[in-house]
């Protein structure tokens, strides 16, 4: 009776295949930092220089009748590290918005760098759901979005929804980068993130290096009023290469 012995892979196949394995894993590796936005291991990574305004309220109230919010952290924001380099590129740069006739204010003061918050500094929107676009001129590379609704008292803004995209209308890749409408009553979709109190830190958004030339900020009124506001936005990144 014959037996048939099976013979398992040698060294002589396997280190073929780790060979290709490593080629594969260098391939996706070189595309990943081919990808707009991304980091090289070997770019030097530092905080953000941000310049905050000074507090205009001591302490975040606690009794807001707000569901989904989140909690006052109780101390200063943690750094966040962004390639070296990375400027406010919002500033100055053209604003259009759903509302082009502001009830107070002009559009332009969204990104004129003045972020005091006190009256004169602030455009107002009108009631319901309505949106600011910065355009940045040019594709670039945005690491962080950080902007001010309101920050003479504590308040919470509503519907509160950041996109990028590739054009004006915001029909060529959008990408929606923070959403705290969890019940879609802004019809862009629910979102997951937490509604928020707004303090003279202003809200920031992690952009993870998005490659757009437009920004745009979405709200929907506030828990004191039905209209919407902006002190300021800017936008940290660098021109796209």
């Amino acid at each position: 009776m014959s037996m048939t012995r099976h013979i398992g892979p040698t060294r002589a196949t396997l280190i073929p295949l780790f060979v290709r394995a490593a080629a594969v894993g260098m391939a996706v590796l070189g595309v990943l930092c081919l990808l707009p936005g991304a980091v090289s291991a070997q770019e030097k990574m530092e905080p953000i220089p941000f310049e905050l305004p000074k507090p205009m309220f001591e302490g975040t109230p606690q009794n807001l009748s707000v569901p989904n919010l989140q909690k006052p952290l109780g101390r200063p924001r943690d750094p966040f590290l962004a390639p070296a380099g990375v400027t406010n590129v919002a500033l100055g740069k053209v604003v259009t918005s759903s509302d082009m006739e502001p009830i107070i204010g002009d559009l332009e003061q969204a990104t004129d760098g003045d972020k005091k918050g006190a009256e004169g500094s602030f455009v107002e929107l009108g009631p319901g759901v309505q949106y600011l676009t910065v355009d940045l001129g040019a594709p670039h590379d945005i690491y962080a979005i950080l902007f001010w609704h309101f920050h003479k008292t504590a308040r919470v803004y509503l519907d509160v929804i950041v996109q990028v995209a590739d054009d004006a209308d915001f029909t060529k890749n959008v990408r929606t980068l923070f959403n705290n409408d969890n019940d879609n009553s802004a019809g862009l979709g629910a979102g997951k993130d937490m509604n928020y109190v707004e303090t003279a830190e202003g809200k920031l958004v992690d952009a993870k290096g998005s490659r757009a030339r437009f920004v745009r900020l979405y709200s929907n009124g506030n828990n004191a009023n039905d209209l919407n506001h902006y002190v300021e936005v800017e936008v940290f990144g660098r021109p796209a290469k």
